[in-house]
């Protein structure tokens, strides 16, 4: 039996990247309109520091403006409130995200809806969260619109009908990556810590997204074959007798992509799409708050 084709999520992003460029510079030319694209960040977290300066990079390349606003590490929750406040109030910047994790002493939620909706392009705020979820246009979280949009490369704009299962129900993942599938007119299953059979959910399920933060949760036999599968965990395994750590999603990779029909492998299938959708947010909040029409890229 062939092995699923391989989702190319690096390839897709640059893509996707590049169409996004292209409405930028249409944007400058025909409206003189530069979408800027703010980014908060609280302390010195080295993870959240190289994700915030591939997003600074990737911005500046797709003709954005970028603004980088980095505090220390006991920074006061009223400081922070106090520089969105400003934000919100830039009519050059767009897109406002605030890194997460952050310090302590420092309420994410309190912070989170202080950003102003229409410049919420992490899709985060309790006000995008009811647009997405009643099937209204908000501003929707990075990695399910990426999910979506890898989905209906493979199956086509039209996935009414089908039967789609994502495991994990988080805020950021899991309940809006249900939404929008719903809103394809899909049959949606959420499944969780707490479901019953999870194997016999799974085997019925022709577009599979895994985001519950289990290492290789998803065995080969457990899936449908010719299944689409979305794999958007990110997991370290133990170090082996190499002494190397491997990283890996929540689907056993070398047993599924035997099944499937189509797979993202980890690395390099949901995770290089985020931050592509983070600019496409941004192109999006610039000509909604321009009353512009939005480009289909």
């Amino acid at each position: 039996m062939a092995d699923a084709k391989i989702i190319d999520g690096k390839a897709f992003a640059a893509d996707l990247r590049n169409s996004i460029a292209e409405q930028v510079r249409q944007l400058k030319q025909n409206n003189n309109l530069t979408p800027g694209l703010a980014v908060v960040l609280v302390g010195e977290n080295s993870a959240s520091e190289i994700y915030v300066r591939n997003k600074h990079k990737m911005t500046l390349e797709a003709g954005m403006n970028s603004f980088e606003h980095k505090l220390p590490a006991d920074t006061s929750q009223k400081k922070l409130l106090t520089l969105i406040e400003g934000l919100n109030n830039d009519p050059e910047v767009h897109g406002i995200l605030v890194q997460l994790p952050l310090p302590s002493q420092i309420n994410e939620q309190n912070v989170l809806a202080k950003i102003d909706p229409t410049k919420d392009v992490d899709g985060f705020h309790i006000f995008n969260a009811g647009k997405l979820a009643t099937g209204s246009n908000g501003l929707i979280p990075c990695t399910p619109l990426g999910c979506i949009m890898m989905i209906k490369d493979q199956l086509g704009d039209n996935i009414s009908g089908k039967r789609a299962l994502v495991i994990g129900r988080s805020n950021i993942v899991g309940k809006p990556m249900a939404a929008l599938l719903l809103k394809e007119n899909c049959t949606v299953t959420i499944a969780h810590s707490r479901t019953v059979d999870l194997p016999a959910e799974v085997k019925r399920a022709d577009i599979l997204v895994a985001a519950v933060g289990i290492a290789q949760l998803v065995k080969g036999d457990w899936v449908k074959k010719g299944a689409v599968v979305i794999d958007v965990g990110m997991n370290r395994l133990p170090i082996d007798k190499d002494g190397k750590s491997k990283l890996c999603g929540d689907v056993d990779y070398d047993e599924v992509k035997q099944i499937a029909g189509a797979i993202t492998p980890v690395p390099g299938g949901v995770g290089p799409m985020t931050i592509a959708c983070l600019l496409k947010n941004t192109v999006t909040a610039a000509c909604q708050q321009n009353n512009l029409e939005i480009p289909k890229i």
